[in-house]
């Protein structure tokens, strides 16, 4: 398992990352399967969320209830959860009391005196920079979050919560698949007039803007076609993209989905991969991809039967 720095802490972790989102129904024994399967991948980084399952904070309480982690063990391991989105309005909410509350909850929830990254979970219109920087603070000098990050967030949006939030911002969590690329198929087809890959739609260069203030970028739903539209692989509405998959996966001795998660560790930003899957096999199969070298002839040629513009 190849590992990429966590923005500018020094932290070195995993580019593929288990994501816990769907783990609600789940016993705790398929729990402890799945994530002692990630681990033994070389996976020690888990994503969760406050709103992740049935009702707010489940699937971080029965990650905590299927682990039952000593202090020693709760050490090893990289957990990040997510605030921000409040899905009975729906509305979002970067509000100072919000923050504090879904942090305690997460807490108590995962059994835990720490959160290792703390990510705003998709971009609330009415944020006041003052009120985040506020909860940063008193959340970073109780020693209950290390790090601090976003999720869906452009440069712009991310710049206006510098103008008070004093910690780095370590991670930007966005979608991101071989055939939902926008971010970084935008730069590919730049300055091409009539051409609708060109047009920039995230505040300019958010994969740029991400390397130059280092910042890690981690791609969710990385198997996706589109918005929760549908798996791509195997899929018959990419023909192309597939062959090209299949081809790769053989000459590589790995699962088509290794392809599809190399596309992305591939790339020199050092992303991370965020994995959706509860089956331990899809999960060691995906971690397959976390090093393989794809040359550039290769990734562009993915980048090409995906549908995008390659000029």
């Amino acid at each position: 398992m190849r590992t990429v720095p966590l923005g500018p802490t020094g932290q070195q972790v995993p580019n593929v990352v288990a994501g816990l989102m769907r783990i609600s129904d789940k016993t705790d024994e398929q729990i402890r399967e799945l994530v002692d399967t990630a681990r033994g991948a070389g996976i020690d980084f888990f994503d969760h969320a406050d709103i992740y399952g049935t009702e707010p904070h489940q699937c971080e309480r029965r990650f905590a209830e299927a682990m039952r982690l000593s202090s020693s063990e709760r050490a090893e391991l990289t957990i990040q959860t997510k605030c921000g989105i409040v899905r009975e309005g729906p509305y979002f909410d970067f509000s100072y009391e919000h923050i504090i509350e879904s942090v305690e909850g997460s807490l108590r929830a995962l059994e835990t005196d720490y959160i290792d990254v703390l990510l705003l979970h998709r971009p609330d219109a009415l944020v006041e920079p003052d009120e985040v920087a506020r909860a940063f603070d008193e959340l970073e000098s109780a020693g209950k979050v290390r790090a601090f990050g976003v999720s869906n967030h452009t440069p712009r949006q991310i710049d206006l919560l510098r103008t008070s939030v004093r910690q780095p911002i370590v991670a930007n969590q966005v979608q991101l698949s071989i055939t939902h690329a926008p971010i970084i198929a935008q730069g590919i087809a730049a300055n091409m007039a009539g051409v609708e890959q060109s047009q920039v739609l995230d505040g300019g260069g958010l994969v740029e803007y991400s390397r130059i203030n280092d910042i890690t970028l981690q791609a969710w739903s990385p198997f996706q076609s589109g918005f929760f539209t549908g798996v791509f692989l195997g899929s018959s509405d990419y023909p192309e993209l597939n062959a090209v998959i299949d081809r790769l996966a053989a000459q590589y001795e790995v699962e088509a989905m290794a392809i599809a998660t190399a596309w992305i560790t591939r790339h020199p930003a050092g992303m991370q991969v965020v994995l959706g899957t509860t089956t331990p096999e899809r999960v060691v199969a995906a971690a397959a991809g976390s090093d393989i070298p794809l040359t550039r002839a290769e990734w562009y040629e993915l980048t090409r039967a995906a549908g995008h513009r390659v000029p």
